[in-house]
């Protein structure tokens, strides 16, 4: 079972980009997917997710409004789009998947090893 990330990379301040996670070894159909992320010497932070049928989605407060969490069940893929990027956003991010609603960093069944994004002022 594995959980890859792609998308990130360098981008000025006020730039995107957009984040996928491909998911290999079983169907998360019925999990729900979600990112978090860490800064260097920072503890690692809840993004967002979203629920299984993709009917619900949820957002930490720093993010809301910028990013737009998405699913391709059919792909196994869940995707983020980063939009109106700041210097605060630069972080690895890992993409997850879980089997609880809404997901903790403790719920986590599945993590994918993480992306760098980096957002220059």
């Amino acid at each position: 079972v594995q959980l890859q990330a792609f998308g990130g990379g360098l981008v000025q301040a006020g730039g995107s980009l957009r984040l996928s996670c491909a998911a290999s070894g079983r169907t998360f159909s019925w999990y729900a997917r979600g990112w978090f992320r860490q800064a260097p010497g920072k503890e690692r932070d809840f993004v967002a997710a979203i629920s299984w049928s993709g009917s619900t989605t949820y957002y930490a407060d720093s993010v809301k409004g910028r990013f737009t969490i998405s699913r391709d069940n059919a792909k196994n893929t869940v995707y983020l789009q980063m939009n109106s990027l700041k210097p605060e956003d630069t972080a690895v991010y890992y993409c997850a998947a879980s089997s609880t609603w809404p997901p903790t960093i403790d719920d986590i069944d599945y993590w994918g090893k993480g992306t760098q994004v980096t957002v220059s002022s």
